[in-house]
């Protein structure tokens, strides 16, 4: 290879076509991984819904999403699933469309929920699949002018399907879960787009290469117990659904603190 870039321009030129092929590559392989999140088979499932009739739905979840289920883009969007869905908390962040079967009262829209809660008993009891939505989200599913009818149903037969999030605008972020301390460091991850879910994450201290496996705590919540742990603090996190990979770098400064919030720069279909 070397003598053959002593010509300057043929050189240049494939560098330049490995650039090129280099992130077409990339275009392709996350066009591919949006492919196979978003699942074209629907899937039957029953549906009920908790709250105010045309309500957010919960208020926080089994997820740990706190007060962020109360505003865009999650407001109005949020549901609990049973555990199948939910697979201890594996399931929190993902997204599903939703729609109705009966055609008497139902349009053929579907409706787009996030995961932030689990339903362990009653309707979803029994290795059941199902969703308790929110009651604006349930109303979407029927036709104009019907969603208090719907409502009236009860549990309905619905069918669904994988999608993936989209978080139009948004980074991903890190939320310093409460309690957290140099010795014990729990993190949120919040506004994944793709696949939404987590299936493990690290995180690396300042001055150093290597990354450190965060265990799972609950919902949606990781956690890792060392120290005295020095920040900043670069952290990577890898779906469940397709493995994809993505590692924010110094996202959390080194005079972080608990309950707070940090933003990264990147998203994974950003």
């Amino acid at each position: 290879m070397g003598g053959f870039c002593r010509f300057g321009k043929v050189c240049s030129g494939l560098w330049l076509l490995a650039v090129v092929v280099c992130r077409w590559d990339a275009a392709l392989a996350a066009a591919a991984a949006v492919n196979h999140l978003a699942d074209l088979h629907w899937r039957p499932a029953t549906a009920t819904w908790y709250g105010s009739p045309d309500g957010d739905g919960s208020d926080g979840g089994a997820c740990g999403y706190g007060s962020l289920v109360d505003v865009k883009p999650f407001r109005a969007r949020v549901g609990a699933v049973s555990p199948v869905l939910f697979k201890g908390g594996e399931g929190c962040g993902a997204c599903y469309k939703v729609k109705c079967l009966d055609k008497s009262v139902c349009s053929r829209r579907a409706v787009t929920v996030i995961i932030t809660d689990e339903c362990p008993g009653g309707y979803c009891s029994g290795g059941r699949t199902h969703f308790d939505l929110s009651g604006a989200a349930f109303g979407r599913m029927a036709v104009f002018g019907d969603s208090s009818q719907l409502r009236d149903r009860g549990e309905i037969s619905v069918v669904y399907r994988r999608t993936p999030c989209k978080y139009p605008g948004k980074n991903i972020a890190f939320h310093v879960n409460e309690g957290s301390t140099n010795y014990w460091l729990s993190l949120l991850v919040e506004f994944e787009d793709g696949d939404g879910d987590v299936g493990s994450m690290h995180i690396k201290e300042a001055n150093s290469n290597e990354w450190l496996e965060m265990s799972h705590v609950w919902g949606a919540s990781w956690c890792i117990v060392k120290g005295p742990l020095k920040g900043p603090f670069s952290v990577k996190l890898t779906t469940v659904s397709t493995a994809r990979t993505l590692s924010a770098r110094d996202v959390i400064p080194g005079n972080w603190s608990p309950k707070a919030t940090y933003t990264s720069r990147l998203n994974f279909f950003s």
